[in-house]
């Protein structure tokens, strides 16, 4: 019998559409609050008992995560009844498409805590947590006893062999139970998977693998510290994942390009001209601000590969060479095509990560830095609830 791979002994399916701002639960706190301050967030939504402490009210009022998960478990039930489908012992096969990849995979309940015979984890992070973030997180999962996301976790290896198995089962369940789209034009279809012969080839095939996380660091950590055995993720492996590059915004520095071409350059780093253009590949940083930006060529670290741009431009650009705290409130994460803040200084613009070395970092049972990979696309937030 498996046990740390399983169905979702309990749970929901939306009904047809996700009641309320079609925003994901992990998204940055302020894009969060203006969506639960926008006429999308009238009534009882997702998002708001996802984070019960930024809605206009509890802000207002000043409550904790802790003083507003009562009101949270209450909305969750009302969500429950009016918009959701109850389902017991099933798994979903999901698919998205859109101008961002394809990705085919199993929604199921995966222990975030198991251990393989080789003594590491069986589901690995790829990139260092924020523990503030965890800690809220972790509180909310407890509090609520229901997943309402999933992490979007892929195979090290054998990933052909579950994209197969998925297109296998998906043929032969027929139509979708779902099918929507969202504010991005990404297609997402789900298809209910009781349990049977069809539901154990699809567990056995993803409990034979060694998972890292693409998408949802912060979730996993925040199941482990639940304590509740289980989280909520979509295992999968493609066809067509990908990755989109996650810059950096250095802000209330007072520093500007020309500042820091000359601090690096006195560092002994190579500084040149630049258009701008965010590097297509490993091996250097373009600061810009405004219509003018330098090209920095990343240093041969002194410490064992694999080695990430993000971790170079940490320790060397900002760390040594600025005396900035990578880890403080001057540097903020930005993926690629949103909006530059309007506070920032300077915008450091990264390769995207390829993920030959996503892959060379889990097999050393390394981590990124935080926010340094950006898989796409990403499962959508609330079509299938789990209760924990």
């Amino acid at each position: 019998m498996l046990t740390w791979v399983r169905s979702i002994e309990r749970g929901w399916v939306v009904r047809d559409v996700v009641p309320g701002p079609d925003v994901d639960e992990f998204a940055e706190p302020d894009r969060v609050m203006a969506a639960l301050a926008g006429p999308e967030a009238a009534g009882d939504t997702l998002l708001a008992v996802q984070h019960p402490a930024r809605t206009p009210a509890a802000l207002a009022a000043g409550h904790s995560v802790t003083e507003a998960l009562p009101a949270a478990r209450m909305a969750l039930k009302r969500l429950i009844a009016e918009h959701y489908l109850p389902m017991s012992d099933f798994v979903a096969l999901y698919r998205i498409e859109g101008p961002d990849g394809d990705a085919a995979g199993v929604l199921c309940l995966v222990d975030p805590a198991e251990v393989g015979a080789d003594g590491r984890a069986r589901v690995r992070h790829t990139e260092e947590v924020y523990p503030e973030v965890v800690a809220e997180r972790a509180a909310m999962l407890a509090g609520l006893g229901c997943a309402t996301s999933a992490a979007m976790l892929v195979p090290a290896s054998g990933g052909d062999e579950l994209t197969a198995r998925v297109a296998w089962a998906r043929a032969s369940l027929g139509a979708p139970r779902l099918s929507t789209s969202d504010q991005s034009g990404r297609g997402h279809q789900l298809w209910v998977v009781p349990a049977g012969p069809v539901q154990d080839r699809l567990l056995a095939g993803i409990a034979a693998a060694d998972l890292l996380v693409a998408d949802g660091n912060h979730r996993v950590a925040a199941a482990r510290d639940a304590g509740r055995g289980a989280l909520l993720a979509l295992v999968t492996a493609g066809p067509r994942l990908e990755i989109g590059a996650i810059h950096r915004v250095l802000a209330g520095t007072g520093l500007d390009v020309a500042a820091l071409a000359a601090r690096w350059r006195a560092a002994g780093l190579e500084v040149g001209p630049s258009d701008g253009t965010a590097p297509s590949c490993p091996g250097s940083v373009v600061a810009v601000a405004g219509t003018t930006a330098v090209r920095v060529r990343l240093p041969e670290p002194d410490w064992p590969r694999p080695v990430m741009d993000h971790d170079v431009l940490e320790r060397v650009l900002l760390r040594e060479a600025l005396g900035v705290d990578p880890d403080g409130p001057s540097v903020r994460p930005l993926p690629a095509g949103r909006p530059v803040p309007p506070d920032a200084d300077v915008v450091l613009l990264l390769a995207p990560v390829p993920f030959a070395d996503v892959l060379a970092v889990h097999a050393a049972n390394r981590r990124m830095p935080r926010k340094a990979t950006y898989f796409t696309p990403k499962p959508r937030s609330g079509l299938v609830l789990a209760d924990l």
